[in-house]
């Protein structure tokens, strides 16, 4: 009975959070009535989650009935700026990316199925569309993504495979899982990935692992360039700029958890 009591909370749970998963860009403002129609629950428990996630201040009210995210969200983001150990660790080595090869630099994580970008530094002629900080990429596509994948612990990379297989091999990573674990075994022996074009067409991108103590990945550093814009980039020298830069960040963060 207690473990029927535990799975329906937990489920009630999932499904008041998945509110804040309808805002998007495309849609940031939601009515009452479109919230409880997306969620498929009853009125009274619909009306229970908003209220609650309003109280919180996960959920702003704009106007009677109508909701955008909310301001306690901009406080998390603040929190996580200035304690999150990844940027700590991450802070001046960007920007040294930057200085030293002039492509602008990104950080990022693995989130879900997916990569998110948590940091940022941009070169002076950077396109202000490129990836950028709260934004998600598929885990199978871009070289932040790919070295991240390819440094997945063993059990990890097993239960992506067994959903996302057809993605997968679209990708040209693999049609088997052998196949695929050595698609990554290769990636990981190089220490970086190299993808061009795969998201603008002429586009280079370098990624290395930001790795733990068991050589699993906290996370990636990379950086892109546009081939046409920059015909004076030498790959080589990107590479080792950005290897040496993710050793940086992976040695502080183990310096941060032994003091």
């Amino acid at each position: 009975m207690v473990t029927v009591t535990a799975t329906q909370g937990n489920a009630s749970l999932a499904k008041m959070l998945h509110i804040l998963e309808l805002f998007s860009e495309a849609e940031p403002v939601w009515s009452t009535a479109a919230i409880l129609e997306a969620l498929e629950t009853s009125r009274s428990t619909g009306y229970r989650y908003i209220k609650t996630l309003h109280e919180a201040g996960l959920l702003n009210a704009v106007r009677n009935g109508y909701y955008t995210l909310g301001p306690r969200i901009i406080e998390m983001d603040l929190q996580i700026r200035l304690t999150d150990p990844l940027l700590l660790a991450s802070h001046g080595v960007l920007e040294g990316l930057v200085d030293r090869i002039g492509h602008s630099a990104l950080l990022c994580t693995a989130f879900r199925d997916a990569v998110l970008c948590v940091g940022e530094c941009r070169a002076p002629s950077s396109p202000e569309n490129r990836f950028s900080r709260g934004q998600r990429r598929p885990l199978f596509q871009g070289a932040v993504s790919k070295v991240i994948l390819a440094h997945l612990p063993h059990h990890r990379l097993k239960a992506v495979y067994a959903r996302q297989r057809e993605e997968i091999e679209k990708a040209g990573l693999g049609s088997t899982w052998s196949a695929f674990r050595a698609t990554l075994g290769e990636m990981k022996k190089d220490g970086y990935a190299l993808t061009v074009g795969e998201f603008n067409p002429g586009v280079y991108s370098v990624a290395a692992p930001i790795l733990t103590d068991q050589k699993t990945a906290l996370g990636s550093v990379g950086v892109a360039w546009d081939e046409n814009e920059r015909r004076d980039v030498a790959v080589e020298h990107a590479v080792l700029a950005v290897k040496q830069a993710a050793k940086t960040i992976s040695e502080r963060l183990k310096e941060a958890q032994g003091s």
